[in-house]
């Protein structure tokens, strides 16, 4: 058996970091894993030419898009600035589209996911992309099933990376996937980055993915249950608390933070265990009692489904050397 064979697709205003993500991660595990099938890595863009990340920096394409033949491992199109121009691109598209036949596997990374959806290859699949741009490629592919949340998902052969640093993540998942978990911890670390994320880890923290909310009773409230998440935080107790009636409550929330009071204090109690878990040792109960949860059975419950993995888990993974 050969080598496994990984075409990188760019175009105008892609995003450098997605291609050197995925490049660099790939190039080290050939470096330190003495493999049987090592990476080979092709850059290839529309017509060959230079393809202008922006910043005054130009990458070489190693051949044209229209001249790549498969049979290919592993397909990537990148995301970047320019990605609604390149998913508009009948050419580009259909050549997208046309080795993705010729690929085992078909993967985009941050909002080249808008290329695979304009190629017909996410219709019927859950995808995902960066969080800013998500609800905007779900407009335009009513047949994608868009999560915005986790860093990457598969289904089937097709996998989708959200925004940008996430294709490290991603690549290391398909590292794991080829040659075994042992040599995608070796990268991770050489790439000084946590061992491996879960792919259905959000994307953005609750408390630094928004600016303040300009309301200054929303705002005072966020602070409150930022700092005071084991407290009763209900919305009869908080609007209380604000001097408004629950009912004017729910309508600002809605508003300024696009969630009702209680999923909003879920969520914010989720964020700080999250804090907790990753960054001390307290036992289950304890960081159960801090954020304001009944039982360390009801922290799990919540966490799971916000997160997609127990909080054992994702101490586990945040935690390890």
């Amino acid at each position: 058996m050969g080598e496994r064979l990984m075409l990188v697709v760019g175009y105008a205003s892609a995003e450098l970091l997605d291609i050197a993500c995925v490049t660099t991660a790939l190039q080290m595990a050939n470096r330190i894993g003495d493999l049987a099938r090592p990476y080979r890595i092709r850059l290839a863009g529309p017509g060959g030419a230079p393809i202008d990340c922006g910043g005054g920096i130009l990458l070489v394409s190693q051949e044209p898009l229209e001249r790549v033949k498969g049979p290919l491992d592993t397909l990537v199109v990148s995301g970047g600035a320019g990605f609604e121009r390149a998913a508009e691109d009948a050419r580009l598209v259909g050549h997208v589209r046309r080795l993705a036949r010729e690929s085992r596997r078909v993967t985009s990374l941050c909002t080249g996911a808008a290329v695979l959806a304009a190629a017909g290859l996410l219709d019927g699949r859950r995808a995902t992309t960066h969080w800013r741009f998500a609800s905007r490629i779900a407009a335009r592919h009513p047949a994608v099933t868009v999560d915005p949340d986790p860093l990457y998902i598969r289904d089937g052969n097709v996998y989708t990376a959200a925004g940008i640093t996430s294709a490290i993540d991603l690549t290391l998942a398909l590292i794991e996937e080829d040659h075994g978990p042992e040599l995608a911890r070796q990268v991770a670390r050489d790439l000084v980055v946590y061992v491996q994320r879960p792919g259905n880890q959000a994307q953005m923290s609750l408390f630094t993915a928004a600016p303040p909310p300009r309301d200054d009773v929303v705002r005072r409230l966020v602070e409150y249950i930022a700092e005071h998440p084991d407290h009763d935080l209900s919305a009869g107790t908080l609007a209380a608390r604000a001097g408004v009636t629950p009912r004017h409550l729910n309508r600002l929330f809605l508003e300024h933070l696009g969630l009702p009071p209680g999923r909003y204090v879920r969520r914010a109690r989720t964020e700080a265990a999250a804090h907790l878990l990753a960054s001390t040792t307290l036992p289950m109960p304890g960081v159960a009692a801090r954020c304001g949860f009944g039982s360390a059975e009801t922290l799990r419950q919540v966490f799971t489904a916000r997160y997609g993995i127990p909080p054992a888990r994702y101490r586990s993974v945040h935690r390890a050397k």
